[in-house]
């Protein structure tokens, strides 16, 4: 298994047991009479874009047709920056996503806002390395 593979699962299962903790706390919350603001969307988006989305990536660089011989899943460093900026967005969307609010000023919107910038390129970086391998035998 490729490392950045690796890297790319673990990361998933960090985010999955994180996701799901946060999952416990948001049920938990009217048991224990307060809320956490922005829980709930930062639930899904580590579960969705943390869990899944970052397993599939590491499945997909791993298990996807060779692009050659040569380079037999394209561009190594562009990978490593997919990873980065997915891992990148999803912290800083962590951060500022519980922050953003009526009375939170425009500093934590900017984050939230450059954090699913990371995650688009990093979407779109993915997609531009892995679409030559996607081909017909």
């Amino acid at each position: 298994m490729p490392t950045l593979t690796r890297w790319f699962i673990r990361s998933a299962l960090v985010y999955l047991v994180i996701a799901l903790f946060l999952g416990v706390l948001q049920a938990g919350s009217s048991l224990w009479d307060w809320g956490l603001p922005g829980i709930f969307p930062l639930y899904v988006h580590l579960f969705v874009v943390g869990w899944l989305t970052l397993m599939i990536f590491g499945v997909a660089h791993w298990m996807f047709p060779k692009y050659s011989r040569d380079k037999p899943r394209l561009s190594e460093p562009v990978g490593w920056a997919v990873f980065v900026l997915i891992n990148l967005g999803l912290v800083l969307r962590a951060i500022s996503e519980p922050l953003v609010g009526p009375a939170s000023g425009v500093t934590w919107g900017w984050l939230l806002a450059f954090s699913a910038l990371c995650q688009w390129l990093a979407g779109m970086l993915f997609v531009a390395n892995t679409w030559a391998r996607v081909k017909e035998r």
